[in-house]
């Protein structure tokens, strides 16, 4: 028999998260390494806890994530965000408490891109009067 499966996709800065939800007891195995070796802060990996320890699930899934671009942050976050969505396919009830976290929501920030005549985004060259 086929096992359940969840999907969601996170977005964040530059990193796209394929994650999928399976019924197991907790497990987060990122590009088929557990997190702990993948993130190395501890800090970002509550991060990427937050919408499981909001709807209660942290030991009922196994996390599986694909990863790329970016760096740790945006990775953390676009973890964050695809695990949030595969929850909202998993069971349509945690939309209410997803959303008051403010966990569904994709962080539109993104690097603000290099104009001509200038060094950086804003950056203008140095001016001297004389």
């Amino acid at each position: 028999m086929a096992q359940v499966q969840y999907y969601g996709t996170g977005r964040r800065k530059s990193s796209v998260a394929r994650v999928r939800l399976v019924p197991g007891n907790g497990n987060i195995v990122i590009n088929d390494r557990e997190v702990e070796v993948y993130i190395p802060f501890a800090a970002l990996r509550e991060v990427i806890k937050q919408p499981l320890v909001a709807t209660e699930t942290l030991g009922n899934y196994d996390v599986l994530v694909n990863v790329n671009g970016g760096g740790y942050a945006g990775q953390a976050g676009a973890i964050r965000h695809g695990i949030a969505r595969a929850l909202l396919q998993a069971d349509p009830e945690y939309r209410g408490t997803l959303k008051r976290a403010g966990l569904l929501t994709r962080d539109s920030r993104m690097k603000e891109r290099k104009k001509y005549g200038l060094k950086g985004a804003r950056r203008a060259p140095q001016f001297s009067k004389r």
